[in-house]
């Protein structure tokens, strides 16, 4: 079983509320605008990190990460992107990463906006942790914690952790 912290646009803020949460997971996942390296060197060093890069990512983030993460954790198929939309709203490239990928969990950011939808059309989860970062129009910083266990995705809670625009300790590990 793994415990899964799915955090999405950043934009380089690690929220020293965020920390316990990172603690008490196996993995974290990061759907997009990170923000900086530094910000991916901090979680790498409490715990293992799979990212793919968002449109305000530079070449560095660029260089380390691709726009697309297709992997698995234990028997569940993921895959991973930042400007990705939604059930029915997908644009064509998502649709041909689903097709040809077949997840049973699809990852967004970008939209600042937390989802957790069953898509019907693709059977799969699709997840939009929303926004973990103070930049953007999001009121709350969001996080998605869950379980997967074989191929069982379960346990899944909304982490809400503070207004975004609330004063907060931006982490320097």
């Amino acid at each position: 079983m793994k415990k899964i912290l799915l955090i999405s646009d950043s934009h380089g803020w690690l929220d020293e509320k965020l920390i316990k949460h990172i603690k008490n997971c196996d993995e974290v996942w990061h759907a997009g605008d990170i923000g900086n390296i530094k910000f991916c060197k901090n979680i790498e060093s409490l715990k293992p990190f799979k990212a793919v890069y968002g449109n305000i990512d530079g070449h560095d983030l660029r260089s380390q990460f691709g726009e697309n993460e297709c992997f698995s954790c234990e028997e569940v198929k993921v895959v991973m992107t930042h400007i990705g939309g939604s059930p029915g709203k997908y644009p064509a490239r998502v649709k041909d990463l689903l097709n040809i990928h077949k997840p049973n969990i699809y990852i967004a950011g970008h939209s600042h906006i937390l989802k957790v939808i069953y898509d019907h059309q693709f059977q799969l989860l699709h997840l939009n942790p929303g926004a973990c970062g103070i930049q953007g129009f999001h009121q709350v910083k969001t996080a998605l914690r869950f379980e997967i266990n074989t191929k069982e995705i379960k346990n899944l809670e909304i982490v809400e952790f503070g207004k975004r625009n609330e004063q907060s300790k931006n982490v320097n590990l």
